[in-house]
C-alpha cells in the first residue's frame, strides 16, 4: 500500500519546508522503489533538479507549501490552471503545485525513470482534512452498506475482503508531524483507492444494467472520497503544529 507518488511528494515537501525532515530523507521517501526522479526544466528550461536539490530549490523561489492535485474527467480536484498544466495533470491523473513559485510539477515515466515535468501552475485551496476525512469515513460505510445490498461478494470477493481488513493493513511511511488522525485517514483513502479501482475495472457478475449503474455510482462517490482525503491532509501544513 502506498501513496499515488505526487502525494507523497506534496506531504513529504511539506515537512521538508516545515523543517521535519531533511532533503535526503525526503528524496528517500518520494523515490521509494524506483530507480531515480528528476525534476525537469526547474528552474529554468532544459534545467534538470534532483529530488535532494528540489526542496532549497522552491525555498529559493519563494515557495511555501506544496498542493496536490488528484483530478479525473469531471472532478479537476486540486487544480486552479492555467490550462495547459490542467491538460498534463489530468493525463497523469496527479500533479503538484507549488505555491509561491508560480509553478506546479507532474510525474511522467520515462524508461526507469520518473520525471517531474515543470510547468505554470497556481494551487488551488486545500479541502479541509478534518470534514474530508468525515466525509471519507461516511462514503465508506455507505459503499460496504450498498455493496453488501448488491451482492458483490458473490461476484468479486476480493472487494469484500479488502473492505473488512479496512483496519488490518501495514501503516503507510509518513514524516513525522502528522497528526494520529490524518494518518489514519491517508491510510482509509488509499485503501479506499484501491476498492474502487479495482472494482470499477470490472463489473463483474452484475446482472443488470441498474446494477452495474448502482454498482458505479457508490464507487465513484468513494473514489471521490478518498481523493478529497488525499488532497487535503497531503496539501495542508497542518502537521507543522
Amino acid at each position: 500500500m502506498s501513496l499515488p507518488r505526487s502525494a507523497a511528494l506534496a506531504l513529504w515537501l511539506n515537512a521538508c519546508l516545515r523543517g521535519s525532515v531533511g532533503p535526503d530523507d525526503f528524496a528517500e521517501a518520494v523515490r521509494g522503489s524506483d530507480p531515480q526522479h528528476l525534476v525537469v526544466d526547474w528552474p529554468h528550461p532544459g534545467d534538470a533538479t534532483t529530488l535532494v536539490e528540489l526542496p532549497a530549490a522552491v525555498l529559493r523561489a519563494s515557495g511555501t507549501r506544496a498542493a496536490l492535485a488528484l483530478p479525473v474527467a469531471g472532478d479537476l480536484l486540486g487544480l486552479r490552471g492555467p490550462s495547459a498544466f490542467n491538460a498534463l495533470a489530468l493525463e497523469a491523473g496527479e500533479a503538484v503545485a507549488l505555491a509561491g513559485t508560480g509553478r506546479g510539477l507532474v510525474p511522467t515515466l520515462d524508461a526507469r525513470t520518473v520525471l517531474w515535468q515543470s510547468a505554470a501552475a497556481e494551487p488551488a485551496p486545500p479541502p479541509d482534512p478534518s470534514e474530508e476525512g468525515r466525509q471519507l469515513r461516511q462514503a465508506l460505510v455507505t459503499t460496504t452498506a450498498e455493496l453488501t445490498r448488491l451482492d458483490v461478494a458473490s461476484w468479486q470477493p476480493e472487494i469484500p475482503d479488502l473492505l473488512m481488513n479496512v483496519r488490518h493493513r501495514p501503516p503507510l511511511t509518513l514524516p513525522p508531524g502528522v497528526p494520529p488522525r490524518a494518518a489514519e485517514d491517508l491510510d482509509r483513502a488509499v485503501l479506499c483507492l484501491q476498492i474502487a479501482e479495482l472494482a470499477l475495472d470490472d463489473d463483474g457478475g452484475a446482472a443488470s444494467a441498474y446494477e452495474i449503474a448502482e454498482r458505479r455510482r457508490c464507487l465513484t462517490d468513494l473514489d471521490r472520497a478518498a481523493r478529497r482525503a488525499i488532497v487535503a491532509v497531503c496539501s495542508d501544513s497542518l502537521t507543522a503544529s
